[in-house]
């Protein structure tokens, strides 16, 4: 399918909902590629001195959207997996950005097994409405992570191995 080895795009970009497995899924897909690892919310973090949470608690949920679009815009690297934050999608201009050198893959998992690894969905700094429910959320991004990917990923009930077996066969590895 897409074989990055001889694809123009030397960046895999994890794009889904909030307990999809991108942060843990990109590590290990980092390892077996032999590529480099960037987390966004890790990179928000440090580049804010604070948690997504403070900003959100502080400045409201418009405002970590903000940060993160700034950086995802202002990543410039080659050979990487990028794990983005869950609402990295709200921005077109940011999605445009990381498809430019990379290659989009959607993990998809059902509401169910989202909301099971899910457990602090109030305290885990998503950039969410006042008094929006996770499903909401769900039912808002899914659309989204349609839009954006080249490749997606059921990865309901699958370990973040499998998944990565299922990523790099589909990426020609």
């Amino acid at each position: 399918m897409a074989d990055i080895t001889s694809s123009p795009k030397s960046n895999i970009v994890l794009i889904g909902m909030p307990g999809a497995g991108k942060s843990t899924v990109g590590i290990i897909l980092a390892k077996m590629m032999s590529l480099d690892f960037i987390d966004t919310d890790v990179l928000i973090q440090i580049l804010e001195g604070r948690s997504l949470q403070d900003i959100v608690d502080n400045e409201g949920h418009m405002a970590l959207r903000a940060i993160e679009e700034k950086v995802l815009l202002d990543l410039d690297c080659t050979k990487h997996v990028i794990a983005t934050g869950g609402s990295a999608v709200y921005s077109e201009e940011a999605m445009k950005h990381l498809a430019s050198d990379g290659i989009l893959i959607f993990l998809d998992a059902d509401l169910a097994a989202l909301e099971e690894r899910v457990l602090n969905f109030n305290t885990r700094g998503l950039a969410k409405k006042p008094g929006q429910t996770f499903a909401d959320l769900f039912m808002e991004r899914v659309p989204l992570y349609k839009k954006y990917a080249v490749i997606t990923v059921e990865c309901s009930g699958l370990t973040q191995e499998e998944v990565c077996a299922i990523i790099a066969e589909k990426m020609g590895q």
